[in-house]
């Protein structure tokens, strides 16, 4: 019955954005009486905050998959692949991706979007780490971890809703040399 409610409220959620889902909505959608719905989830918050942590998951358990298969890879190679894994886990759904992004920001802090981050974060600063003499000494893993992690989600994000006029091959190459400006010595990187 959870799962039901959840891929009602994934519906609903698409077709009339947060504003217009309601849990009377949901529960049509559903098949079942608001009543019952009631004995499950309290309110529509909860309903899209579960719908927010299932996509989060599934987006995020594809990536560290990957991510993780590809550790020991060159950044040359391992970058654009694990940045194609991530185009493609987000633009399966690009619908309900905007909805999360635009219309539910409140309901993703401090949930599952927020541990995919870290986790992200953290397998960025491991894979620096593990190429530790590939990075120039003045490069603070921690911080570039974040950097990145942040830099790519968000580009990919945007990429992905905004249908910018920018071939996705292009778009992977120059992501990838963002990437990439971390694994240059410093002088090459200030020219």
């Amino acid at each position: 019955m959870v799962r039901r409610i959840v891929d009602a409220g994934e519906a609903v959620l698409v077709r009339h954005g947060y504003d217009g889902a309601s849990t009377n909505r949901i529960a049509a959608t559903a098949g079942i009486s608001p009543g019952s719905l009631y004995q499950y989830f309290p309110d529509k918050d909860a309903i899209v905050s579960a719908v927010i942590e299932r996509y989060t998951a599934a987006v995020a358990d594809r990536v560290r998959a990957h991510v993780v298969s590809q550790l020991a890879t060159p950044p040359e190679v391992g970058v654009p692949e694990a940045i194609t894994v991530l185009l493609d886990a987000l633009g399966d759904h690009p619908e309900l991706l905007r909805a999360v992004v635009e219309q539910t920001p409140r309901l993703t802090s401090g949930t599952a979007v927020v541990a995919f981050e870290q986790q992200i974060g953290e397998l960025a600063r491991v894979a620096l780490t593990l190429r530790r003499e590939q990075v120039p000494a003045d490069v603070d893993f921690d911080a570039a971890a974040w950097l990145l992690v942040r830099a790519v989600e968000h580009l990919t994000v945007r990429y992905v809703l905004d249908r910018p006029p920018i071939p996705r091959a292009v778009f992977l190459t120059e992501i990838t040399r963002l990437v990439l400006n971390y694994f240059r010595p410093r002088a090459e990187r200030e020219r």
